[in-house]
Parts: structure tokens; sequence; C-alpha cells
């Protein structure tokens, strides 16, 4: 029988830390044999560190034993994606392009991090340079859905979704760009927190697209994403969630574009939600927002111009190195002038105002996370038509957040692989998590 530590949340780890039950050591030795012994190890982690990890644990115990903690996750193992620079840990952001890069620091997100005492347990898989939405990398490694071993986990935050889904890391930081945590989060009934730009720092991040990339959590509570998230900006102001509740909260259920071609397990998985949430006295108004399609019409230029512009030469100098979707991927960026690009950038920030005066007033709006449940990985690899229509649908509703630069977090419906994303409002978080986590409760009620 597994060890009840390696199911409980972090901030349950931080609380038997603190109260004495819970030896740090002894946690993470018991995450590391986890994440060591199991059957999809190799899979889930590029490395497993457990060198650091027990040094930062004997601190983390000595922090603890006189009565000294750093914040309630001191002492907690959590796994990074590898695209967050580890000193003296090769990080390549799933791709050849970058194999035997070594960072001589660790990113400033995992500095904040360690100072806050959690303990880096290892570095997880994900998709190649973090453009795609399914986690599959022929590459590197291809994690399994928890829900699905023969389905992809999402991305390309994958390998962070499944270290955690798998109980073998309390927590996990992944990166969202155009919904990289998010999707895993819902493929693998996870709450998934993705920040607004410029809140968590990118330095010593490898980057997609900056002006979208975002470093957020994957775990099992909302408290963790308020706990994970303070860590990561190096605040010890943890948003408060006590009393949060549905009472007097507004919701808008947005009926444009993101309720289209949905699955039918998604369909039904998120109608039941909408149905528990309204029960526990959630307050639910359909709405249409108009402005969708043009904004969603507006991802292939401004993500895939970025993108190429950032690893052009990387890509150019050593394609053979690249899966042949996504080289194929970055080179949309070539589809478009630079007067194309500088018009859609300027469109996009318009909209993004639009948006936020049709939704004033509502505490979130909320839209499946993903239209799609998980792919088959056998389809993936063989059938080019399936792999183009899975990542485009995969990313279709999270995307709506990057590109309008909300706040946004998915939550588990119950329903297995179907997640509820709320969309906040840009730096809303502290509101986002309150709100979250009142319907987390509803939902689990």
């Amino acid at each position: 029988m597994a060890h009840p530590w390696l199911s409980a949340t972090a901030s349950d780890l931080g609380r038997g830390i603190a109260a004495g039950k819970i030896d740090p050591v002894d946690l993470t030795e018991t995450y590391l044999d986890a994440a060591e012994s199991h059957d999809f190890s190799q899979r889930i982690f590029t490395h497993v560190t457990r060198d650091r990890a027990l040094s930062e644990a004997k601190a983390a115990k000595s922090r603890a034993d006189a009565g000294l903690r750093n914040s309630l996750l001191d002492g907690v193992p959590v796994s990074w994606k590898d695209l967050v620079d580890t000193a003296g840990i090769e990080t390549v952001s799933g791709s050849d392009l970058l194999k035997g890069r070594v960072p001589a620091q660790d990113g400033e997100c995992l500095q904040h991090a360690t100072r806050a005492g959690l303990v880096c347990m290892g570095k997880t898989h994900m998709s190649e340079l973090a453009f795609s939405g399914l986690g599959y990398n022929p590459i590197t490694q291809t994690p399994p859905c928890v829900n699905n071993h023969a389905a992809v986990p999402g991305g390309s935050s994958s390998g962070a979704a499944a270290s955690v889904a798998f109980n073998l890391s309390a927590a996990a930081i992944g990166s969202d760009t155009g919904g990289s945590v998010r999707i895993p989060a819902a493929w693998n009934d996870l709450v998934g927190l993705k920040t607004t730009s410029d809140l968590v720092s990118l330095k010593g991040v490898v980057p997609l697209a900056a002006s979208f990339d975002t470093i957020g959590p994957l775990c099992r509570s909302v408290e963790d994403s308020a706990h994970l998230l303070a860590a990561l900006t190096g605040t010890a102001k943890v948003p408060d969630l006590t009393g949060a509740s549905l009472s007097g909260r507004h919701f808008a259920l947005c009926k444009t574009s993101v309720l289209d071609d949905l699955d039918e397990g998604i369909a039904t998985g998120f109608q039941d939600a909408i149905d528990r949430l309204a029960k526990q006295g959630a307050k639910i108004t359909e709405i249409d927002i108009p402005l969708l399609p043009e904004l969603l019409s507006l991802s292939p230029v401004v993500f895939t111009v970025e993108a190429y512009a950032q690893w052009q030469s990387e890509l150019e100098a050593n394609p053979d190195a690249m899966f042949p979707q996504i080289l194929e991927r970055f080179r949309g960026g070539l589809n478009f002038s630079g007067i194309e690009y500088v018009a859609a950038q300027k469109r996009m920030m318009q909209l993004r105002q639009e948006y936020l005066a049709h939704v004033a007033g509502f505490d979130a709006v909320l839209l499946p996370a993903s239209p799609i449940l998980p792919p088959d990985l056998e389809r993936l690899k063989t059938e080019s038509a399936y792999y183009q229509h899975a990542n485009l649908m995969a990313l279709r509703n999270t995307r709506v957040a990057n590109l309008l630069g909300l706040s946004s977090l998915t939550l588990p419906t119950g329903a297995p692989s179907v997640g509820l994303m709320a969309m906040g409002t840009p730096f809303g978080e502290r509101k986002l998590l309150r709100v979250g986590a009142a319907l987390e409760a509803a939902l689990n009620a």
C-alpha cells in the first residue's frame, strides 16, 4: 500500500511538518524512492535530484526543529519542468537542440522557492521547446495520462502533471504560454494556475514566446496553488482563502466558441459541474463574448511569429534534431509579415480592453479547460491529421486567457480529465484563488 504522504496535498504535508508529525527528510526520501522506483519514472522525470533534495530536506528539518520555518511548504518536495534552469543539472526544454546545456545557477523563480524552503526533487519531461498542448515528445519522452495510460497527458508541462498525478511529487512547477499548465492539469485531474505575464520572474527560464510565457503550479488543491504562488514570487504574503464562499458570487458562462465541438465526455462532465455549482448557490449567467472568434484568429500570427523569431537560428542550424510537426509549427511564423504581426498585436491589445469591459461585474468567466479528452498516443504517432486536429483543439480554450493577458485557474470536476476553467483579471490572482477555493469546495461537496 502506498504511503499516505504520497497523495496528500502539499499544504497538509507542510502542516504535518509544522506540527512535528512529519520529518522533512523522511518525507523527501519517501517521494524520492517512489519517483525512482515507479514504472513510469523514466517517462516522467529527466532527472531525480536526490543529492540536492536530501540536502535541502536536512536544512528544512533543522529549521523546523528550531521553529524557524520559512513558509508553510518548507520541506515539501516539488518537481520542476525542464525549462527552469537548475544549477549543475542539464536543462534542455525537451529538445535535442539544447542537449548538454547545463546552467550555472538556478532560475530566479526556483531561487525564490528554495528560499521559501521548497525541496527540489527533480526535473520533468515536457513537449519540445514547450510548443505543443499534447505532451507528445518523440525526441525525449512522452509521459502517460493518469486516467488512460495509452493517452497523452497534455502539454507542454506533461511530466509536471504526471509527477503529481502518479503521486511522485507533492506539487509541480510548469509553464503556460497557450495552456501548458492548464491542459495537463485538467487531463490529470489537478489544479492548475496560469499566472499573469510578468507576475513570476522568467529570468533563468528557457523562453518560447516571452510576451506570453508564464510560470505556474500544478497541484492537488487551490490552497496549494496559493502557497506555491507566494513561493514562486518570493513573497511571504499568501493569498487568504479563509471563509471563501460562493455566496454573492456571480459567474459568466461563456457560450461563444469555447463550447463548440466538445467531446461528449467533456460536454457531459462540464455541464454536470455547472449544475452542481448552481445547486450550491452560485449565480451563473450565460453570455456571448462576440470578440472571441476574432481574438482566436490572431493566434497563428502572434504566437508563431514570436516563437520562430526566438528560435530561428537554432532551428535552421539543426532542423533534423526536431520533431517535424513541431518544426513545421515554428516555421508557421514565416507566413506573416512584420506589418501583419504588429497589426495583430495592436488589435489584440484593443480586444483585451473590450473584453474586460464586456465581463465587468462578474467574479470569473467559466468554460471547459479543454474541448477534447486526452488523445490516443499511437494515433498521434501515425495519423498526421489526427495530430494536427488534436493539437489545435487542445489549446483552443486555454489560449483565450493567454491572448487576453488574464489570470486563469483550472479545477478538476470529478469527471476524469474534465477541467472547469475560471478566467479572472490581469494580476487578479488573489481574488481568483479565493473564487477558486469556493468553486473547489462546491465541486467537492
